[in-house]
């Protein structure tokens, strides 16, 4: 089969996918931006995208704030459309296969330059007025009816999109369920996939900070929490006022927090910085900071030499995307302790693989990792089964892209 992958930021989701298609022998191309400089495996093609302009004639006008993201998608789409009829006209390309990511509106017309292609989409959430993380954190987040009617009008170039596929995928049963009743059954749950012969446990593990100024050690006193920027989406502010009693209790611990200062998801702190800087300085009047190191964004192979160190995980998210980081440590045998929104408790039970704190209980997160830290032999069966169930549900070789590689040829 011919097989057309569309993804701003390729290879992405599609990292193992589109090798492994190939390998399989099918004729794979990549469509991507051209400001992307990600290296990929399979060959790429590339699109230009300058943003919405003016209609033909017309002066510009700013955009309405309701229609921004429809108009942006709109002219991502357009600007995608026009480099796949550059393929189908200049070069001959039509694919049996075109599988793109719901997000930013490349999909959305290419339906009319290949209508009988099967139209894949990786869906990964679908933006809701309330239920979901809008709402969910009114100490930084604004809830009231305009908001609500700004994150509808982001629903249009999702419903557009759902409309024209034949089928998606999701990776978890929760971002699945987070679209309307009528699109469900277009979805299949199959995530990404873990590479669980990579991340596997060492005993012998070590990790030395930035700089070599220390080296830690599996079975050392570490805690350690990851997001790639430190925001509020991802629980930073709480675990940082969780800090000063986890090293009150437990001095010879050393905290190593990874992340970037920028904004990920949400909105930049009002009045300016950085939400690390905002949420640090609230706090570190009370803490030893020699024993807190903030190491910024790592390289991958030290995330996960980092991870087999960690005594204690502790990763929370609102009601959002489940980032990869909480299952490659689970993969690697940490302890992760979690927040019980429900992305999170759809793979850690509380008391089997993992422990489960309420996202805003700042004394329970307190409590909960100082007694992890305290008795890591208590919980040393709760870490084999944090294994156990990435190895089985999640497996990247064995579950997860068999799975996929199905779901791409047609097959059940």
């Amino acid at each position: 089969m011919r097989i057309l992958f569309i993804h701003q930021n390729f290879p992405a989701q599609f990292v193992h996918l589109a090798p492994e298609l190939a390998r399989r022998g099918h004729d794979v191309l990549a469509l991507t931006s051209d400001t992307n400089k990600r290296a990929s495996k399979v060959r790429t093609a590339r699109y230009v995208y300058s943003g919405p302009g003016p209609a033909p004639k017309q002066p510009a006008a700013p955009l309405p704030r309701l229609a921004a993201t429809f108009a942006e998608s709109a002219a991502r789409g357009e600007a995608v459309a026009r480099a796949c009829e550059n393929l189908r006209v200049k070069h001959g390309f039509t694919p049996d296969v075109v599988f793109g990511h719901i997000g930013w509106g490349e999909t959305l017309f290419l339906r009319e330059i290949w209508p009988d292609a099967r139209h894949l989409l990786y869906a990964e959430l679908f933006y809701r007025p309330r239920g979901l993380d809008t709402g969910f954190d009114l100490e930084v987040q604004r809830d009231d009816v305009w908001q609500r009617v700004w994150i509808t009008s982001r629903q249009a170039h999702l419903l557009l999109a759902m409309t024209g596929a034949d089928e998606a995928v999701a990776p978890t049963g929760w971002q699945a369920a987070s679209f309307p009743a009528e699109q469900r059954a277009k979805i299949r749950v199959i995530h990404d996939g873990i590479d669980t012969d990579l991340l596997v446990p060492d005993p012998t593990a070590t990790f030395t900070l930035p700089g070599g100024a220390l080296t830690l050690r599996a079975g050392d006193e570490v805690l350690t929490f990851v997001n790639r920027n430190l925001e509020p989406y991802r629980g930073y502010h709480i675990f940082m006022r969780a800090l000063p009693a986890v090293l009150a209790a437990r001095p010879t611990a050393q905290v190593v927090i990874v992340g970037g200062e920028g904004t990920s998801y949400g909105t930049r702190p009002p009045g300016g910085g950085s939400w690390k800087t905002r949420f640090l300085d609230e706090v570190k009047d009370r803490l030893d900071l020699s024993s807190v190191h903030f190491v910024g964004n790592l390289p991958y192979p030290q995330f996960v030499d980092l991870m087999r160190v960690s005594r204690v995980h502790a990763y929370s998210t609102y009601p959002f995307v489940l980032s990869w980081s909480m299952l490659e440590a689970m993969s690697v045998g940490a302890l992760v302790v979690g927040s019980a929104t429900p992305p999170v408790a759809e793979v850690l039970v509380d008391g089997h693989n993992g422990r489960l704190v309420d996202f805003f209980d700042v004394p329970a997160w307190s409590a909960t990792l100082i007694q992890c830290l305290a008795e890591p032999q208590r919980f040393a069966q709760m870490r084999d089964a944090a294994r156990r169930t990435i190895v089985e549900r999640y497996d990247l070789r064995t579950v997860c892209l068999p799975a996929m590689t199905a779901f791409v040829e047609g097959g059940e």
